[in-house]
């Protein structure tokens, strides 16, 4: 949640997607803020009582853009065309960039290009009334999970490359505690929901045991 963020300034990598204060998704995203808190994250990210999956999957999809954006946004001074030719999580994992629609053949790029395409194309899914729907009572569409799911995945790899390739610059920055804890919460999430495929994780499968073995 945003409040892991305090002593930054606000500098986000793309605009924040605010989730309209009054709805019911927006008092899902207090009780997560209010269960974070507790300092649980293996009970902060179970369904609440009686809610819809695919609200609570929606609400934490967002919540988790806006982190992940945040915490991005830090760090764009050194996520460059030189430092980052290639989207990478450290020598053996390469990704290509794909939308399906626009981009159909996966193209090579650089790290901030790819991060660029990666979170224009989440915010456009976000902002989708048909995908992401903000009003109660409107029905989420069938291939909402599966869109999730996508989603979640590629948000992973953002993760991923900031812990390959620029840890040491989070931590002159003083933000490894806020991406420990922001990737922990996220994984947990996923995990629980069994929502990104183990082999997708594996860039990052050392930190993930480390940061879940304490907490089973």
């Amino acid at each position: 949640m945003s409040f892991f963020f305090t002593n930054r300034s606000n500098k986000t990598f793309k605009p924040k997607k605010n989730i309209p204060e009054g709805s019911h998704q927006y008092e899902l995203l207090k009780h997560a803020e209010a269960t974070l808190g507790s300092g649980n994250l293996r009970m902060a990210v179970m369904l609440p009582e009686g809610e819809d999956l695919n609200e609570w999957v929606a609400v934490n999809t967002v919540d988790f853009f806006n982190q992940i954006n945040m915490l991005y946004g830090t760090i764009t001074d050194f996520c460059t065309e030189e430092s980052c030719p290639v989207m990478s999580a450290g020598p053996k994992y390469e990704y290509h960039w794909a939308d399906g629609t626009n981009i159909k053949k996966p193209i090579k790029c650089s790290a901030p290009k790819y991060i660029d395409y990666l979170m224009t194309w989440v915010q456009d899914q976000l902002d989708d009334e048909t995908l992401f729907p903000s009003k109660i009572g409107v029905p989420f569409k069938r291939n909402f999970m599966s869109v999730a799911k996508t989603i979640l995945k590629r948000l992973f790899r953002v993760y991923a490359h900031i812990y390959h390739q620029h840890f040491d610059s989070v931590m002159q920055l003083q933000e490894e505690a806020h991406l420990n804890t922001s990737f922990k919460h996220f994984i947990f999430f996923v995990q629980e929901f069994n929502l990104i495929d183990r082999k997708e994780l594996v860039p990052l499968q050392e930190l993930i045991e480390k940061l879940t073995t304490k907490d089973r």
